[in-house]
Formats: C-alpha cells, structure tokens, sequence
C-alpha cells in the first residue's frame, strides 16, 4: 500500500487528496494542516466579517466526510522539517510521518509592507478564518457606529482582498478608506479607464477611495488610531486592514534542500527538485511564475496527484487567469491577459459608466486573448471559451462588444 502526504489543507492539498484516492482506492492519504479548522473557502472570509454567512457555512465539507473517503486529516498538524532522501516528514509534535510520495501545498502568507506601526493593536491581515475571527471580535466592528466614519476602518491596498473586505467592514456599518499605492484600483486585474468605472460604483456604495496614495506609517499609541500618508494627509481608523499580497511559504521547502525561487520550482508534471516531493498551489512556482489565484491550485493539484499516482500520466501548461470581483451591485471578472498593451494588440473598449458596466477585450493575431469584463456576466463563459479555443474573430472588430451580437453561438462555432 502507497502512502502519500499532503502538506496543507487548503483547496490545492484537499483538491490533491480527492483526486489521489480516486485514482488508487488502496492507498493511505494523510492531510495535514497547521490551522485547527478543515479546509474552508477563504475567498468567502469577507462574508463572514459582514456576518452574512455563519462559520459553518464557510466549511467545505465535515471531518466525518474526509474519513469517510479514506483521507486522514490532522488538524493542528504542523509540519516543521521535511527530509526528501529518507522521505519523512517532522511534525511539531516531534513526531515523524514516513511517505512515498509528499505534495507541498502549503499556501501563502500576507505579505506586510516595511511602515512603522504594524505591530499595534487593531492592525491585521486577512488570510485564516482565525484572522476574521480577530476582525470580528475587535472595536469597532464589534460594536460599529453604524453609518459613521467614527471609529471607522482603513484598509491599505485596493486588490481584490482589500476591496472585498472594504466592502464587508462597510457593510458591518463602518466608515471605510481604502488606500492603494498604485494610480488605480485593481492595477493587475484592470486599466485606468476600467477602474475609473469600478471606483464609482464602489464610492456610490459608501467606500471613500483614495489612489496614488502611499502609506507611511500606522499612528496610534498601542492601538492604531488611523494611517499617516506620505503626503501628509492622516486617514481615521481605529481598525486597519493590511492587504498587499501574498508571498509563497517556502521555508520548509528551503530547508529541505528543494530549489526555491519566489515559490517552490515545479516542472510541467509538478515535481520539485526533491524526489517523489511535488507541490501545487500558492507555494508553486512554474515557468517563472506563481499564480495566486483558485482555478490554478485545483489544476496543479490535479496534475499533481495523478502524477503521484502514476508517474508521467499528467502535464501542466499553466492555467489561464480568471479572477472575479463580486461585491453587492458588482461582478467583474478579469481573464487572459486582460491588461495587455503593445502594438502587437487591438484593444476593443465600451463603457456605459451610467450603468456601471465596462468591456474591454485584448486581441493579439485575431484572437481574444484578454478581457475585463465588469457588469457583465454573461458574457464571462463564451468570451472565456474563445480565450480558450483560439478561435479567429477577426471578422467581427466592435461586433463583438454589442449587446445584440450572440457571443455564445461564436464560442460554440455557430456563427460563421
């Protein structure tokens, strides 16, 4: 009987655990994570803090469902030192796991920016249900002076965390600045003609925005009482949210002799440079890059765990960006190379600010290869499909942003 052993139980480990025992009903699978809860779903953390879901409900499945499968999860289950040639794992605990093959899914970290007062009270990330679980408890969002600016939030970074839980403190009944570094909103997901639409969207809900803006120190004597800009403006905010990034958890990897860039380097089968070790997820690096991103933790992690079971069965060639923004009165979704610029790409544009929607798409040699799309989810699943067939729509220039033209039946080839 083969025994494998996943590090992390987030979607990238859970996701390699199902797959596994699909694939070899008679092997032992092993799912360790430090944190004391079962996978849960982050992205719906925010949620959670606005007190729109419960805890439970954040939960993907109970404990009994895992063992129910053959997978043994350990929870609190720490990992401390992984040694690749007597291929054994140690636990916090002490205590040592033998595996034929192990997969790191280990995840990511906040990344907190070098400012003066990040260690003050009411100062956090968002990253584990124990980091809402904190927000939650904490004045003002205990106890929020509901329409107010008193007592209110800050929260330094405008990505797609910063903004969704802004909108959540907002929601919760506190007044709320975001503060992003960059010249707009969602610099990595969106241009400045998009983000322009965005921001007045999230300004008519109640959030105050504020760009080009960057953060030079968290005031406040113990307890953080609001944030000093660069330019000297001061924003209130007696809870302050920090969401600049992740970076990838690597050290057990490092120390373990694996080579390690910015994540743990992986080849197209998600093998690292340690023997029967592979990784998937946020720790992952392939071809340069870490993603970051759900779509591809869960394809990593398949290729991965079919390639533990069977050794050469599956290839990764990297996983096409999608990230979705969905806050109340907002969807946006973000796929391909959605900000592209060069004389190598035609850019298609229509705002109707008035109605808050925005589509732009990136093509490059007569292919959609990029595209924003922002109050419009219906276009997300054709516009997707033509990303991922290549198809040549060259022919149909501004066509293709018209409400009345059927991006559905040229996805599907039924428009020539």
């Amino acid at each position: 009987m083969r025994q494998y052993v996943i590090v992390g139980n987030g979607v990238a480990g859970i996701t390699a655990a199902q797959t596994i025992v699909r694939a070899d009903p008679s092997s032992e699978v092993h799912v360790f994570g430090a944190e004391s809860y079962p996978y849960y779903r982050r992205p719906r953390l925010w949620e959670f803090i606005a007190g729109e879901v419960e805890q439970d409900a954040l939960y993907f499945r109970p404990p009994k469902w895992y063992a129910e499968r053959g997978i043994h999860l350990h929870l609190g289950g720490r990992a401390t030192a992984l040694n690749p040639a007597d291929h054994h794992l140690t636990l916090a605990d002490g205590s040592h796991v033998e595996y034929d093959r192990l997969l790191l899914a280990t995840g990511g970290r906040p990344f907190v920016p070098p400012f003066e007062g990040t260690d003050k009270a009411g100062v956090f990330t968002l990253r584990t249900l124990d980091d809402a679980l904190a927000m939650k408890t904490y004045p003002p969002l205990s106890s929020p002076p509901m329409g107010g600016t008193e007592g209110g939030a800050a929260v330094i970074g405008g990505g797609l965390l910063g903004l969704e839980t802004a909108r959540a403190l907002r929601t919760a009944g506190l007044g709320v600045t975001v503060i992003e570094f960059a010249p707009y909103l969602l610099p990595r997901q969106l241009d400045a003609e998009g983000a322009q639409v965005l921001q007045s969207l999230l300004e008519a809900m109640g959030l105050h925005i504020l760009t080009a803006a960057a953060t030079e120190a968290i005031l406040g004597d113990g307890r953080a009482q609001g944030v000093r800009l660069r330019d000297g403006r001061v924003v209130d905010g007696k809870l302050v949210l920090i969401s600049t990034g992740i970076r990838s958890r690597v050290e057990l990897a490092r120390e373990a002799g694996l080579e390690v860039n910015r994540g743990v380097i992986v080849d197209e089968q998600l093998r690292t440079s340690g023997a029967d070790v592979y990784a998937a997820g946020d720790a992952a690096e392939f071809e340069g890059r870490v993603y970051g991103i759900i779509p591809a933790a869960t394809e990593q992690a398949q290729v991965a765990a079919a390639n533990m079971v069977a050794d050469g069965s599956a290839t990764y060639s990297g996983t096409i960006p999608a990230n979705t923004l969905k806050v109340v009165g907002v969807d946006l979704t973000c796929l391909g190379e959605a900000t592209a610029t060069g004389d190598e790409f035609v850019i298609l544009r229509k705002v109707d600010a008035a109605a808050g929607v925005y589509r732009r798409l990136t093509l490059r040699g007569g292919k959609i290869v990029g595209a924003i799309l922002l109050g419009d989810t219906q276009s997300v699943r054709p516009v997707k499909q033509l990303i991922a067939t290549g198809r040549d729509v060259s022919a149909y220039g501004e066509q293709l942003l018209d409400e009345s033209f059927d991006l559905r039946a040229l996805a599907q080839g039924q428009v020539t």
